[in-house]
């Protein structure tokens, strides 16, 4: 009996401490996205529009590691028994992304425009069972720099 209320206590804990978590890495995000609005990021080979000469451009990218938390990890145990989609790990990639491109841009906060962005993402396991231990997400692109900034004032 005592077993099972420490694995109930644990999972509790785990949701309560891995939601707090979550919710505040969440508005972190929020926040920083704001401040990026006015870098525009396309998965295009081409810029968006015609901006004028370009200085130079060179290769960025952002690159994050999220740790799964003990209660995602029992939902998704649950889920594989009894079959049905992950939304636990769903939370948790959308943030691994975010994040990445977040520090993609905070790389290169002077670029005028990203382009060609791309996303890598691959999970890390732990144990022997080859548990998914963290997800690992790489964003790269292109950032292009301007010769003349006035062009690009008046183009946003």
């Amino acid at each position: 009996m005592e077993s099972l209320i420490t694995v109930a206590a644990l999972i509790a804990l785990g949701y309560i401490f891995g939601r707090i978590a979550e919710t505040r890495h969440y508005q972190s995000i929020q926040v920083r996205e704001q401040a990026f609005l006015g870098l525009p990021t396309t998965s295009s080979k081409k810029s968006m529009s015609n901006l004028g000469p370009i200085s130079h451009a060179h290769l960025v990218q952002g690159n994050v590691v999220i740790s799964v938390d003990y209660f995602k990890r029992f939902l998704a145990t649950l889920r594989n028994i009894f079959g049905g989609t992950l939304q636990a790990y769903e939370t948790l990639l959308d943030r691994a992304r975010r994040e990445a491109v977040l520090r993609l841009k905070e790389s290169c906060p002077d670029a005028d425009q990203i382009i060609n962005l791309r996303l890598e993402t691959s999970s890390i396991s732990k144990g022997d069972n080859e548990r998914i231990g963290s997800v690992e997400v790489l964003a790269y692109g292109t950032a292009i720099y301007l010769q003349d900034k006035t062009i690009q004032d008046t183009t946003r």
